[in-house]
């Protein structure tokens, strides 16, 4: 067991690793003026963790595919009582051995990358790669943002998101040391019209042993315009978003929410940093106060749309791990959406799915108002 307390410009964290009973590592947060819990001892008798799945290279599009098939017998949807989310409490035993937290990240028991750790080949000169799949090296985690079973991100008090920050940023540091991890990717499924498979407020963090395809065509973006203009091009995307003022959702002294110009999702919302920072291991501490707040209300906005919770994607797009990118490359949240009605959803259907083109049937503007609109 590891227990730490750092107090840096960056980092502000309290934390304790330990293992579960098949091997995993499981690391508690806790809020400020809170304690860890003082015993953490999983008394569950596990199988050990399988082996990986697989990773396939597709030739036709030079991307990776993960193959999980362990994870059709993953749980799904359970009751309250049967929740591995929840504290452990008497006999009942979840995935957290602790009747109290603040927050806890744990290795996932159903990953789609790992537990193998290790590096994938690079393509050959021709572009190609053998047609046989590979070991799903890589790491999956689950994020725990409270012991309550109910709620979400959005009810959490100032000092839970904060913490939950914290742990992004510690997660994120540690992960980008694994040999062979190339991009770290933090986010959040929200609602059974998303897919999830879990109620209780939590999110997942995938540490890829490539650079995926969305981030690698962000950075390509982002490397030429840096390589052009030496400026990084969300910076400018920024200030021409602040210039015009008809997108803006909300301001604060280190960030700023904006509807993007060319929203794909009939709600959609981007959270930038003010100053370049490529990801979370490298905010500072006002940084990461105003950020844990400004999101929170955020997700209060999505809600305060309609009369019940918005489903929503949080994807938090950070540098891959490669300095050439980490210069370009700026930290930010990408919210999205498919609500386009208090009983509507926007389902990818032939140009979404297949071509990748967007048709948004809303305009930005129009939905950056709404959300301006929202009482907090």
């Amino acid at each position: 067991m590891v227990v730490k307390n750092i107090e840096s410009e960056t980092l502000a964290e309290h934390w304790i690793s330990h293992r579960l009973a098949d091997g995993r590592e499981s690391v508690f947060f806790a809020d400020p003026g809170s304690t860890l819990p003082q015993q953490i001892n999983d008394e569950r008798e596990l199988d050990p963790r399988g082996e990986p799945g697989e990773l396939r290279f597709d030739r036709l599009t030079g991307d990776w595919v993960a193959v999980a098939a362990h994870r059709q017998s993953r749980t799904y949807l359970p009751p309250k009582d049967q929740c591995p989310l929840c504290p452990s409490v008497g006999a009942r035993h979840s995935e957290i051995p602790a009747e109290e937290f603040d927050v806890v990240v744990f290795e996932n028991r159903f990953p789609s990358l790992g537990p193998a750790l290790g590096r994938v080949p690079a393509p050959a000169a021709d572009g190609t790669l053998p047609e046989q799949p590979l070991s799903a090296v890589g790491r999956c985690e689950v994020v725990v943002f409270t012991s309550d079973h109910a709620g979400s991100f959005g009810s959490l008090t100032d000092d839970r998101a904060r913490t939950v920050v914290d742990a992004w940023a510690h997660r994120t540091r540690e992960l980008s040391a694994i040999e062979g991890i190339e991009q770290v990717f933090i986010f959040e499924n929200r609602g059974q019209d998303i897919g999830v498979t879990l109620h209780h407020p939590h999110g997942q963090i995938y540490a890829y042993p490539y650079v995926t395809p969305t981030a690698k065509k962000i950075a390509e973006q982002a490397r030429e315009y840096y390589a052009q203009t030496q400026k990084t091009l969300l910076g400018q995307i920024l200030e021409s978003e602040i210039e015009d003022g008809s997108r803006i959702v909300a301001r604060g002294e280190h960030f700023t929410v904006f509807v993007p110009y060319a929203a794909r999702w009939p709600l959609e919302a981007h959270l930038v940093p003010h100053r370049h920072v490529p990801d979370f291991a490298a905010l500072n501490k006002e940084e990461k106060d105003e950020l844990a707040i400004m999101y929170r209300d955020l997700l209060r906005r999505f809600d305060g749309l309609y009369d019940t919770p918005t489903p929503y994607i949080a994807a938090w797009h950070q540098a891959p791990i490669n300095e050439a990118d980490r210069a370009a490359t700026r930290l930010h949240l990408q919210l999205t959406s498919p609500r386009r009605a208090a009983d509507k959803l926007k389902f990818l259907a032939g140009s979404e799915a297949a071509m990748g083109a967007f048709i948004n049937d809303i305009t930005p503007e129009q939905t950056a108002a709404r959300l301006r609109e929202v009482s907090l």
